[in-house]
């Protein structure tokens, strides 16, 4: 769990000046050049000559480990983008694995495989689910259901994944099998710039330091409280965020409480700043390509979508948590 660093008052330490660097970008000071890594070719023959090794003598996913296979260039790939997510823009699209030579159950394997070379994937349900596919199942999203808003077609606006647990994922990957007919964009934003455009409200900038409740989906044991306290910002030398308004909305739906006022104002400043359209990139996502992204510095999110008819053409994501810290459990 994050230990709340606090300042010389007793309160929550707070960033007051503005972030400069890569990782405070606006749209128009990136293009897709910026966040695009191709993958090389002698990854790729890696990948293959790992995939036929998996057709001789196959394996199940959660046994596949990189040190079982030669790859070398893959290795060095996956620091490259390590590197992005660290120190540069915060976010990566690898492109592309060839999804006409092999199965979506290969794709995955190798999706697998190049994810694992980037930071361990850790559970993503308190059942130990590791690999969560991203698809609508025709749910119908309430306060305390435990449905989230992957598994269905609505807006998703900006948010870091699973904001409400002791330990969120370092990175979050999204391997693209299959687009919508319509919609679906995928959409990036920094934490960096988020706060930047705040400090011009410090009163309601501080709020965001204190704690919300936010509903936890029904991932705890039994007997345990269905919503968990956190700030939205917190800062020990670096900033991180828990973005989920929607969670955070829910949260005080099930205490059967009403969010202060400050508070209110503070997360409505929050989603203004989600609103502009010129603090944002649009991913283009294609199948094949994976969407990599430090999980406490961007906001990601997804405009609703209009699947096909045929259930081979739905929308499909493949989605990993990536943590190196902990342990491999929900709970880290």
């Amino acid at each position: 769990m994050d230990t709340i660093k606090l300042d010389e008052r007793g309160a929550p330490a707070m960033l007051r000046e503005r972030i400069t660097g890569k990782q405070a970008w606006v749209r128009d000071t990136l293009g897709p050049a910026d966040w695009t890594v191709t993958i090389p070719p002698d990854c790729l023959a890696e990948l293959r000559e790992a995939l036929a090794a998996l057709r001789r003598d196959p394996l199940p996913l959660f046994l596949l480990q990189p040190e079982d296979f030669a790859l070398d260039g893959c290795r060095a790939l996956m620091r490259r983008v390590r590197t992005m997510l660290d120190d540069g823009i915060s976010f990566a699209v690898l492109d592309r694995l060839p999804m006409g030579e092999m199965s979506r159950d290969e794709s995955t394997m190798l999706y697998w495989l190049l994810a694992s070379l980037l930071a361990r994937p850790v559970a993503q349900k308190r059942d130990g689910t590791m690999l969560f596919v991203v698809r609508d199942t025709g749910a119908t999203l309430a306060p305390g259901s435990g449905i989230r808003p992957t598994v269905t077609n609505v807006d998703l606006t900006f948010h870091n994944d699973n904001s409400y647990n002791e330990t969120p994922p370092d990175y979050v990957a999204l391997f693209c099998q299959q687009r919508a007919r319509e919609g679906g964009i995928s959409r990036v934003m920094s934490v960096a710039t988020v706060h930047n455009e705040l400090l011009a409200r410090p009163d309601l900038l501080e709020r965001l330091y204190r704690p919300f409740w936010y509903d936890r989906h029904r991932e705890h044991a039994p007997g345990e409280a269905s919503t968990f306290a956190a700030p939205v910002f917190e800062y020990d030398g670096g900033l991180k965020a828990r973005l989920a308004l929607l969670e955070i909305g829910a949260g005080y739906t099930l205490r059967g409480e009403t969010i202060d006022d400050e508070g209110k104002a503070a997360l409505e400043a929050v989603r203004a700043v989600f609103d502009r359209p010129e603090l944002r990139v649009e991913l283009d996502f294609q199948p094949g390509q994976i969407q990599f992204v430090n999980n406490r510095a961007t906001g990601h999110a997804r405009t609703n979508f209009v699947d096909d008819e045929a259930p081979e053409r739905r929308r499909q994501l493949i989605r990993l948590w990536l943590r190196d810290h902990g342990n491999r459990a929900y709970r880290g």
